[in-house]
Formats: structure tokens, C-alpha cells, sequence
């Protein structure tokens, strides 16, 4: 199969389209025949030898895939030869074959084609677990989202949305403050020449809002705890502006908030399977009734990896990169 692999730790000139045994599904296990795989941050710092896959994972890049199943492990109860399937995979999706955990597999969502689903899984995984289970996103509360026109804040922001809270999202540009705005976001604020916790404090009266999606890190610590309500909650989820900070204690026992992190790759089976289950029965409804759609900004056959990795890594992109793979 064909397969890509970042020959050395470096930037995109370092991808190389190579051909690779085909993977054999293992007990519990099924095999995808790969149309279509997203691409994420995370590849781009696996790519840098920065973010190195799990023990056992594939070198191949590749966080999501979406195809249909072609092989069976022993003991695969719940697909079937044929199947159309999408899927977070800790490693392995740029290829033309990969091998997926058969309780973590999900239908293709629906209404989208493979390619459209290819953008979904690691992105709507991620805001998912973040905003609603870890933030705990309710009705008639506020979101901030940082980063609003990547792949993981369109679907922030969307979920947000759907959960009836007001969204606010940070964006760079006009059209990506555009693509905010068409997603439903109350407020976009140009974090290049607005100051976030000012446009918070404004838009909502002062009381701040009730979670943060932050993909910035330390950068931003101080003015997310500013930003928040009483009782509010950050959720980092990447650290683009750095690993480390100070914490103003005092603002977290005052205000009562709560900052938590997370990473999906590194999770266990059965955490991975959980949150499929939950995205299957909670989220993919949302597509089903017009409410969620994946943004794919622009969709490239798997020789041109490189120019992907390029675009993203300039920050050009709007919401996801997808590899046609077939």
C-alpha cells in the first residue's frame, strides 16, 4: 500500500509517499480501506518529532480516516465486509489501508460522503469531549472559542450552537471571521487587533463567559481566567503559545474556576470507545438535522501531503485539510 512518512524530524519537504505491507487486522480489529483521511496539528508536530505516536502505533502519519471496512479480525462482531466507516486512529491514516479498533469505528455521518467525513472525527471528537463533557456547556451559557475558523473551532463553535449557548470565537481574518459568523458565533473579535477580554467584558455585561476553548496554552493563561464568569471552566486543549505560565491562584479560588486539559491520542481503548458511542448517539444526529457540518477548506490527493502540511502550518486554512486517498 501506499502509505506516507516523514523520513526525518523537519518540515514539510520531509514527507515521502512510500509503499508499505499491507496492515493485517489483529483480534477485535477490523481493516479500512482508506478513501479519505483528515489532517491535524498533531501530524504536523508528529512530522516535526515533537508529538511522537503512542507505543504499538503506526510511523505512519495520519490521525482519521474515513473509507470502508475490507477485513475482519477474529472476533469482529459489529461490521461487516463493505461497510462505510470513519474513524480516530492513534496513527496510520495516511495510507491507503489502516487498521481500526472495531469498538471504535462509527457509521460514516449522515448525509456526508467519505471526504466530507474524513474531517469530522478527530475535530468533532476533540470540541465534543472539551466543550460538553469537560466544559459542561449548557443551554443559555457562553463559549469562547479561540480559534474559531480551525477544523476543531468550527466544530466548537457549531456545537456550541446546537447546545443553545452564545459563542463568541477569536479569527485572524475577515474571512475567517466570516466563516465564524455563518456558523452562528454572536461576536468574532480580530485577536490581531482586539483585545479578547475587553470584547468579552463588553458583550456580555460584564459577567464573562462560562467556558473557554483554548488552543493558544501559555500565552493566553492570564487573560482566559479574566475572561471567565463565576464558576467558569478552561479547557486546553493545545499549546500553540507555549507550555507554561503563571497562575493567579488567587483569581481561581475567588471566581471558583476550574482549568483542565486534555489529548485524545494517548487515551486508552476503552476511553476511545466511550467517546465514539457518545459522538454516534449524541453528535451525529446533529448532522442528520442540518445543525453540524464539516468545513473542509481544501481537499488534496495524498502525493501533495506536503503542500497540505504547508498551508496548515501558514495558517491559510479554513476549518479542515482533507487527503483524497482513492
Amino acid at each position: 500500500m501506499r502509505a506516507v512518512i516523514a523520513t526525518e524530524p523537519g518540515g514539510p519537504d520531509v514527507l515521502a509517499v512510500v509503499e508499505r505491507p499491507d496492515p493485517e487486522p489483529g483480534p477485535g480489529e477490523v481493516l479500512v480501506a482508506v478513501d479519505a483521511a483528515g489532517v491535524n496539528r498533531a501530524d504536523l508536530l508528529q512530522r516535526e518529532g515533537r508529538y511522537p505516536p503512542p507505543p504499538g502505533a503506526s510511523d505512519v502519519l495520519g490521525l482519521e480516516v474515513a473509507g470502508r471496512v475490507v477485513g475482519l479480525g477474529a472476533g469482529v462482531e459489529r461490521w461487516a465486509v463493505g461497510d462505510a466507516v470513519c474513524a480516530v486512529v492513534p496513527g496510520g491514516g495516511y495510507a491507503e489501508l489502516a487498521v481500526v479498533a472495531e469498538a471504535t469505528a462509527m457509521p460514516l455521518p449522515p448525509g456526508l460522503d467519505p471526504v466530507a467525513a474524513a474531517a469530522v472525527p478527530e475535530t468533532f471528537s476533540t470540541a465534543w469531549d472539551n466543550v460538553v463533557r469537560r466544559g459542561g456547556l449548557g443551554r443559555g451559557e457562553t463559549l469562547l472559542v479561540h480559534g474559531g475558523a480551525s477544523g476543531v473551532g468550527t466544530a466548537a463553535l457549531q456545537l456550541g450552537v446546537r447546545a443553545g449557548a452564545q459563542v463568541l470565537a477569536t479569527a485572524s481574518t475577515a474571512a475567517k471571521r466570516r466563516t465564524c459568523e455563518e456558523l452562528g458565533a454572536a461576536r468574532t473579535i480580530d485577536y490581531t487587533s482586539e483585545d479578547f477580554v475587553a470584547v468579552v467584558d463588553e458583550v456580555t455585561d460584564g459577567r464573562g463567559v462560562d467556558v473557554v476553548l483554548d488552543l493558544v496554552g501559555g500565552a493566553y493563561l492570564d487573560r482566559n481566567l479574566r475572561s471567565l464568569a463565576l464558576e467558569g471552566r478552561l479547557v486546553v486543549i493545545a499549546l500553540q503559545g507555549g507550555a507554561r505560565a503563571e497562575l493567579d491562584l488567587a483569581r481561581l479560588l475567588t471566581r471558583r474556576l476550574a482549568v483542565m486539559g486534555s489529548t485524545l491520542r494517548a487515551r486508552g481503548l476503552a476511553e476511545r470507545s466511550e467517546l465514539a458511542r457518545d459522538l454516534v448517539s449524541r453528535v451525529w444526529p446533529g448532522f442528520a438535522d442540518g445543525a453540524l457540518r464539516p468545513v473542509v477548506d481544501r481537499v488534496r490527493p495524498l502525493e501533495e501531503v506536503a503542500e497540505a502540511h504547508a498551508r496548515m502550518a501558514a495558517g491559510e486554512h479554513i476549518g479542515k485539510l482533507v487527503l483524497a486517498v482513492r
